[in-house]
């Protein structure tokens, strides 16, 4: 009667509903087989284990995430304190040897420059003569000394800061 009033025949309604019901068919079958895929994998993840054994397992992985992050918390403020600390540390050193008399054989006279990333430290001046070793020190701020400086104590200090190029 309905299909008289809308003007279609009851043979073109049937066939649309059994492709609907063939689409629908194939719908299912592929939602089973991928319901399958899922408990397969569910039953690999869950295997050998309980609900109880997984969350003990969750728990300590965070505890140990929780862990990591404190140990790189320390180790970034420990790398800092080092940082600082090596500021204050003698890092360049500069060394020359030489005769201080002409009788003298052997270079056992030496000067040497220790300083820090600043450029403030110490000269050691060593001359050793037949009576003995005479030691002194020279206080070096930025760089500079405010005693004058030997030739071999000034080649010290320029090796210490890097500079090499002093006549010789």
């Amino acid at each position: 009667m309905i299909s008289q009033y809308l003007g279609f025949d009851s043979d073109y309604i049937i066939i649309g509903l059994a492709a609907l019901v063939l689409i629908l068919i194939i719908l299912m079958i592929i939602n089973v087989v991928q319901m399958s895929k899922l408990k397969k994998s569910y039953k690999i993840f869950m295997k050998g284990k309980n609900a109880k054994n997984l969350e003990d397992t969750l728990i300590k992985r965070l505890n140990q995430v929780d862990d990591l992050i404190n140990a790189n918390s320390a180790n970034e403020k420990n790398i800092k304190t080092l940082f600082q600390n090596m500021q204050r540390t003698y890092q360049k050193m500069g060394l020359v040897k030489y005769d201080a008399f002409n009788e003298m054989g052997g270079k056992l006279s030496f000067s040497l420059a220790m300083l820090d990333v600043k450029n403030n430290g110490f000269i050691i001046n060593a001359m050793h003569t037949r009576e003995g070793c005479y030691t002194y020190i020279k206080e070096i701020i930025d760089g500079n000394s405010v005693i004058v400086l030997s030739g071999e104590e000034q080649e010290a200090l320029n090796n210490a800061m890097g500079e090499n190029n002093i006549a010789k």
